[in-house]
C-alpha cells in the first residue's frame, strides 16, 4: 500500500515499512537545519491527516539533517506573523497540528539526535513516546523565554502532565537545555540509544512501549491537581521574581500563570497558552528579545566561509587575561604556547586551565588531551611557529611597543599580532611595526571563558584580509566578534566608563553601595556598579579610568588609590568598596531613613547612553545594530531595552537629550549632550523597519 501515493512534500520524506511501519523524515528544504516553518506545518498536518485515515502499524518522526533534531520555530516568520499581527493564528495553527499528531490512534514515536529546541521538542511531546540519541550533541530544550514568549505549540500544556510541574517549569522558565541523560532521567525522554542505532531502537521501542514507572506517573499527576497549582503557582513566583522583574521579562510570570489556570482539558489548556503568547509577542520585551536574536546570529556570521590559517595561537602575558585566553584557545581545539618571565607566572595559569576543562570536559581521557594543547613556553620559542600571537601584557604602551619589536622579527611569513589592550589607541601602539597591517586588537573580556564578546580593534593602516582572518577566529573559538575603531576605550569601556565614574562619584558623595547596585539592576543591568568595580578590580577601574578620563572630559573620583595602596582591590583581594566572601560581597545594610537622591539612576545611565551616542557618531562601530549588540554582548546592559541606541529610540531623543541638559545645568558639564543626537538611526523604527536593518524583511 503506498500510503502518500500523489502527494509531494518539499520538507518531509515519507517511507513505509513491510510491518506497516511509516517513517517521516524532518528534511527543510535548503537549510541546513529544521528550522520549523509554516510550511514545514502545512505538509505534516496533511501527513497526519492520511495517517488519521490510513492507520499504520506505528509512526517513527526524526530528523534528516546530520545537526540535529529541529532548532525550533522559524524566528523569521514568528517576526513576520509580529508585523502582521497574526500570531495568534499562527500559533493556534501549529497547535491544531501537534494534536492531531497527538490523537492518532497508533503508537508514534520520536527518535532524536543533535540539537531540539522549542517547537521541536513541542513535536516530540506530541508523540506518545521519545527515544534520544545518548550523545553530548543531543540537547532538548524549551528556550522560547530568551525571546521574551514562552512555549506556545503545546509544551505548557504537556510537559508538565508528562514529568511533573516541579521539573517542568524549571525547564521552561530558565530556557536551559537538557543532556540525553538528563532528559531520560527526568521523564523527558524514554529511552537511550547509542547514535548509530536509533532508527532501529526507535522501530523496538514502536513495537514494545515503555511503560513509565509508577513515581513517574504518580509525580505528573498529583503536582497539576488543582490544589497542587494554587498552591506551587505562588512559590514559583516569588523564585521567579528573586531572579528577574515581571517589568522586565513578563514571559515567566504569564507562563506561570498560564499553567495555574489550566485545567485537564488539553484544549483549554492550549487556548489559555496561545492567548498568552500572542499578547506576549506584542511586548517591548519580546521584540527586543527577538532583535537581539538576529543581533547575535549576525555577530556569529562575521568571518564565516573565511580561513583563518590559524592552528597554533602564541600568548604573552599568563595573568588573568593572558591565560585565561590562552586556556580557552586550547579548549576550542588550538594548540597554545604560554609566555611570561618565569614558571611562576605561568603556574597559575595552568592550574586554572585544567579547572576549566576540568568542569566543561566530561571524560578524563578529553581533560588530558585538552590540556596537552596548552603548554609552557617562559623562553617564548613558540613565537616563531605561531600563526597569530596575542600580547596581553599590563596596560603601558611603551612597555607593549617593546614587546612588539622582540616579536615582530620572529615572524616568518603572513602571522597575525594582537593586542588584547583594552583601552589605549592602536595608533598608538603600531608606531614602530615593519608590518602594521598585520597588527590589530583582540579585546577579550573577563571572565573570557563566559562573556562572549571580543572587540576585533581595526587602526588605520590595517589589512582588510587580516581583519576577516581575525573575525574568523573569533568564530572557531565560539565568540562574538564586533568590528571596532581603535580610538581610545574602542566601543566597550568607552561606553562602561562614564557610567562606572559617575557611580564612583556618587558613592564618594556618600550614595550607599548598596543603593547605587540596586538602581542599576533596577533599569536592567546584570550587576551593579559597585559590585562590578569590585569584580572587575578596582586597579583595572582606575588604570582604564586615567586612560580614558581625558578623551571622555572626565576625572577618576577620589578614593580609588587609597584602597589600592592599602591592598584592597575588590573581590581578588577580598577587600574592596565591598568585603567579599566565598566570592560574594557582603554588602552593609542601608539605613532605613536614607533618602535616594530622585534623579539617581539617571545620573548613572545616561552617560552611558549619551557616550553610545558620541560612538555612533564617531562612526567606532559599522551601524547602530552592531552598537547595541556590542554593548549588550560586552557590559550585559539590559537585553530588554534592546541596547542603547533602541533605549533612545523608545524613550525619544529629544526627551533624553532634555534631561541630559537639565543634568548639566544641576551637575556639570560632564553631562552635557555630545554630537549626534540628531543621527538619522535614533529616530524610532516600526516593527518593519527594525526587520529590514536586521536582513529579515
Amino acid at each position: 500500500m503506498l500510503m502518500f501515493e500523489g502527494l509531494r512534500f518539499n520538507h518531509w520524506k515519507t517511507s513505509q515499512s513491510d510491518d506497516g511501519i511509516v517513517t517521516l523524515s524532518l528534511d527543510r528544504e535548503g537549510s541546513s537545519v529544521n528550522a520549523i516553518s509554516r510550511a514545514v506545518l502545512n505538509e505534516l498536518e496533511q501527513i497526519v491527516e492520511r495517517l488519521a485515515i490510513e492507520k499504520p502499524a506505528g509512526v517513527i518522526i526524526h530528523s534528516a539533517k546530520p545537526s540535529g533534531f529541529a532548532v525550533g520555530a522559524d524566528i523569521k516568520a514568528f517576526l513576520e506573523y509580529a508585523k502582521n499581527d497574526t500570531v495568534l493564528e499562527n500559533i493556534e495553527h501549529g497547535q491544531r497540528v501537534y494534536e492531531a499528531l497527538a490523537k492518532l490512534q497508533c503508537p508514534t514515536v520520536a527518535a532524536v539526535h543533535g540539537a531540539c529546541m522549542g517547537g521541536g521538542t513541542e513535536l516530540i511531546l506530541a508523540c506518545r513516546q521519545r527515544i534520544a540519541a545518548d550523545d553530548e550533541k543531543t540537547k532538548i530544550g524549551l528556550p522560547e523565554v530568551m525571546l521574551g514568549i514562552h512555549p506556545g505549540w503545546g509544551g505548557t500544556a504537556r510537559l508538565p502532565r508528562l514529568i511533573g510541574a516541579p521539573d517542568a517549569l524549571p525547564i521552561m522558565l530558565t530556557g536551559r537545555a537538557l543532556s540525553a541523560k538528563r532528559a531520560f532521567a527526568m521523564g523527558v525522554v524514554d529511552r537511550l540509544s547509542r547514535p548509530e542505532e536509533l532508527l532501529a531502537e526507535a522501530r523496538h521501542l514502536l513495537r514494545r512501549p515503555q511503560t513509565r514507572p509508577f513515581a513517574h506517573r504518580a509525580k505528573a499527576w498529583a503536582t497539576n491537581t488543582w490544589l497542587a497549582r494554587q498552591i506551587l503557582a505562588p512559590v514559583m513566583i516569588k523564585q521567579t521574581a528573586a531572579k528577574v522583574r515581571k517589568e522586565h521579562y513578563p514571559a515567566p510570570f504569564a507562563m506561570i500563570d498560564v499553567w495555574k489556570r489550566g485545567g485537564s482539558s488539553v484544549t483549554q489548556r492550549l487556548k489559555l497558552e496561545a492567548r498568552s503568547v500572542a499578547k506576549l509577542a506584542k511586548t517591548p520585551t519580546a521584540q527586543n528579545l527577538i532583535r537581539i536574536f538576529f543581533l547575535q546570529e549576525r555577530l556569529k556570521g562575521q568571518g564565516a566561509g573565511v580561513d583563518a590559517a590559524i592552528k597554533h595561537v602564541h600568548v604573552v602575558g599568563a595573568g588573568v587575561m593572558g591565560g585565561d585566553i590562552a586556556a580557552w584557545a586550547a579548549f576550542r581545539g588550538f594548540e597554545v604556547t604560554l609566555q611570561d618571565r618565569e614558571m611562576k607566572f605561568i603556574q597559575p595559569a595552568l592550574d586554572r586551565a585544567r579547572q576549566l576543562y576540568e568542569k566543561k570536559l566530561k571524560t578524563p581521557e578529553k581533560v588530558e588531551q585538552t590540556t596537552r594543547r596548552l603548554r609552557a613556553d617562559v623562553e617564548g620559542k613558540g613565537v616563531a611557529s605561531a600563526d597569530l600571537a596575542i600580547e596581553a601584557i599590563y596596560e603601558d604602551a611603551e612597555a607593549k611597543r617593546e614587546l612588539y619589536g622582540k616579536i615582530e622579527p620572529q615572524f616568518q611569513g603572513n602571522q597575525i599580532l594582537a593586542s588584547n589592550t583594552s583601552s589605549i589607541p592602536l595608533d598608538e601602539l603600531r608606531m614602530g611595526l615593519a608590518a602594521p597591517q598585520r597588527f590589530l586588537g583582540l579585546h577579550f573580556f573577563n571572565p573570557v571563558a563566559q562573556m562572549p564578546l571580543v572587540e576585533v580593534v581595526r587602526h588605520d593602516k590595517l589589512d582588510p584580509e587580516i581583519e576577516k582572518r581575525a573575525l574568523a577566529f573569533c568564530k572557531a573559538i565560539g565568540k562574538l566578534p564586533v568590528a571596532v575603531k581603535g580610538t581610545p576605550g574602542f566601543l566597550v569601556n568607552r561606553i562602561l566608563m562614564p557610567y562606572l565614574l559617575e557611580a564612583m562619584r556618587l558613592y564618594s558623595e556618600g550614595v550607599p553601595g548598596p543603593v547605587l547596585d540596586r538602581e542599576a539592576k533596577k533599569f536592567g543591568m546584570p550587576m551593579g556598579p559597585i559590585e562590578l568595580a569590585d569584580t572587575v578590580g578596582l586597579d583595572v577601574c582606575a588604570s582604564v579610568g586615567k586612560e580614558l578620563a581625558p578623551f571622555l572630559g572626565l576625572e577618576v573620583p577620589p578614593g580609588l588609590e587609597d584602597k589600592m595602596e592599602v591592598g584592597k582591590r575588590g573581590k581578588k583581594d577580598g577587600q574592596g568598596l565591598y568585603t567579599w566572601s566565598e566570592g560574594k560581597p557582603q554588602k552593609p545594610e542601608v539605613d532605613k531613613d536614607y533618602i535616594m537622591p530622585p534623579d539617581l539612576q539617571e545620573r548613572m545611565i545616561l552617560p552611558m547612553v549619551n557616550e553610545a551616542i558620541a560612538c555612533l557618531a564617531d562612526g567606532v562601530v559599522d551601524d547602530a545594530d552592531l552598537l547595541d549588540a556590542g554593548v549588550i554582548f560586552g557590559t550585559g546592559f539590559a537585553p530588554f531595552r534592546g541596547g542603547p541606541i533602541q533605549y533612545v529610540r523608545t524613550e525619544g531623543a529629544d526627551k533624553l537629550k532634555q534631561r541630559l541638559e537639565q543634568l548639566a545645568q544641576r551637575y556639570g558639564d560632564r553631562f552635557r549632550p555630545k554630537q549626534g543626537w540628531d543621527h538619522p538611526a535614533l529616530a524610532p523604527q516600526t516593527l518593519e523597519q527594525q526587520a529590514g536593518s536586521l536582513g529579515v524583511a
